[in-house]
């Protein structure tokens, strides 16, 4: 427990601060923040994400950089929450970004549940959540950027095939499912 226990060589964590980059250093900070997100080291990702808009606070690839950063963590800490990434999208001036990125939260949100095992309809309804985030985005999209259309589609390839695998489980009797074929065939 750092800070709590007093003597030599521990810092009280009420007395550690945070120390500002310059603005200058911002385009270098974004490098490395992305380098860590394609490292999968969103932790480290979002400290420098972070770092970059205290330096800016309306630093838009900063903005969207730490809300991928947090939601490349949904599935693997459990402290961060939908809300947390959702609370940086008023921060966003586009309207097509803010209707993207809130899809975006949405998809990532809803596969995460589905890491977690959660029921197949909680998981759906995140990713229908999201679609229709998308279908705003795509109304409102720069010439050329069909990047809503791309997701869109992500969505629903990935229910169209949750769909049929979970009807393809509920087909099969209890022997098919374990042995792969049914009683009727003759063992050879």
């Amino acid at each position: 427990m750092w800070g709590r226990i007093r003597g030599p060589g521990v810092l009280e964590v009420s007395m550690l601060q945070l120390k500002p980059i310059s603005e200058e250093a911002i385009p270098a900070a974004l490098a490395k923040a992305e380098r860590y997100r394609l490292l999968q080291e969103p932790r480290e990702a979002e400290s420098i994400y972070r770092d970059v808009v205290c330096a800016n606070p309306g630093d838009q690839k900063g903005l969207a950089g730490l809300l991928l950063a947090l939601t490349d963590q949904f599935d693997h800490k459990p402290g961060v929450h939908v809300d947390e990434a959702r609370q940086l999208l008023p921060r966003l001036r586009d309207e097509y970004e803010r209707a993207y990125y809130e899809g975006v939260i949405l998809e990532r949100w809803g596969k995460a549940q589905q890491v977690r095992g959660s029921p197949a309809y909680v998981v759906l309804d995140w990713l229908r959540a999201a679609m229709a985030c998308f279908e705003k985005a795509e109304a409102v999209r720069p010439a050329g950027n069909d990047d809503a259309i791309l997701r869109w589609n992500a969505c629903c390839r990935l229910i169209m095939r949750e769909t049929f695998e979970e009807e393809t489980r509920s087909q099969r009797t209890p022997n098919e499912a374990d042995a792969g074929f049914s009683e009727e065939v003759p063992l050879i």
